[in-house]
């Protein structure tokens, strides 16, 4: 490999946080190439000569992705990527080979790899995918935060206030809500109003799409009384 590639890491986007690029290949000197390849821009590398070394690691919660070889001598590649996906977290999946052949690589892609490089590698198509693989690993991540934030807020709520926002997302007004609850439409007001605030939103239209991705349903309307 050559030594002209440049870093990737940052664009129009911002700098990636902290992240650690994993590699696993039984052939050392493909392994320190990659490390020092991968060092030499600015990420953080671990190499492991088998995927036995890779799963007793523990996985820190920060973007990463790893660069797999197929070929390997205790396991196939594609095999170990396949058992990666039923495993958590995810992890997105760089796939490197010397015996390229296109059944390998569509395998490969249809297992969820991200991309699938044959060796020798052009080391600047590798770094651009390496950062595409943070990125998307980094994506995840926050998304996964936001709705952790999005769970504690709704579990914050009294049952009152949960039954509250299932009839506000059935389309009930405050008095047809009253009605349901056998309380008072100013309670009502009170108890949707303390729902929002908790839910930390300012419209129907925000709290809706929270609950749909905390897979809140509607409450269908039990009387029918006006």
């Amino acid at each position: 490999m050559t030594t002209t590639a440049k870093s990737t890491s940052e664009d129009d986007e911002g700098p990636l946080t902290p992240s650690i690029v994993y590699i696993i290949d039984d052939d050392e000197d493909v392994r320190v190439s990659l490390g020092s390849l991968l060092r030499s821009v600015g990420h953080r590398v671990q190499v492991f000569s088998s995927p036995v070394e890779f799963l007793t690691l523990p996985r820190e919660s920060i973007p990463s992705c790893l660069i797999l070889d197929v070929r390997l001598r205790s396991e196939s590649g594609l095999a170990f990527q396949q058992s990666l996906a039923n495993r958590e977290p995810p992890i997105p999946i760089l796939i490197i080979t010397g015996f390229p052949d296109v059944e390998m690589s569509v395998k490969a892609m249809k297992a969820g790899a991200m991309d699938f490089f044959p060796k020798p590698l052009r080391e600047q198509d590798l770094l651009d995918a390496v950062t595409r693989a943070l990125r998307r690993d980094a994506e995840r991540l926050a998304f996964e935060s936001s709705i952790a934030t999005l769970r504690r807020r709704y579990e914050s709520l009294t049952p009152k206030e949960h039954d509250v926002l299932e009839y506000v997302l059935a389309g009930l007004l405050n008095k047809q809500i009253a009605d349901e609850m056998h309380l008072s439409e100013i309670t009502i007001k009170m108890h949707r109003g303390q729902v929002m605030r908790k839910m930390g939103v300012g419209s129907l239209v925000d709290l809706t799409r929270n609950a749909q991705l905390l897979g809140v349903s509607p409450r269908p309307r039990r009387s029918r009384s006006t």
